[in-house]
């Protein structure tokens, strides 16, 4: 996968498509990413102890990693992820502006 956590993302598919946030959670086996405030979806808690009630919650559900874009810090535009390797370490670099990210 080529986000991380930490990584500031533009979600460009979905319910929440234009809005942006931080990467919280990366899941690469499945390839998805929990994204903080975004594609919240409500749980129903039931109570714990007597005399306590029920709750609706709201939490991040899992979306697929190829519904967002990389914001790149240098350059703060959306943009894809490339590669570039130097002697024994390989960075991640913005395709628009070619500064690692």
């Amino acid at each position: 996968m080529k986000v991380k956590k930490g990584d500031n993302v533009l979600i460009i598919a979905g319910k929440d498509k234009g809005r942006t946030g931080k990467i919280t959670k990366s899941l690469p086996k499945e390839a998805k990413i929990l994204v903080e405030g975004i594609n919240m979806r409500k749980k129903h808690v039931r109570p714990r102890r007597e005399g306590e009630k029920g709750q609706i919650v709201d939490i991040p559900a899992a979306m697929d990693v190829s519904n967002v874009k990389v914001i790149c810090p240098k350059c703060g535009k959306a943009t894809r992820v490339g590669y570039s390797v130097e002697k024994d370490s390989k960075n991640r670099i913005c395709k628009k502006c070619k500064q690692v990210i």
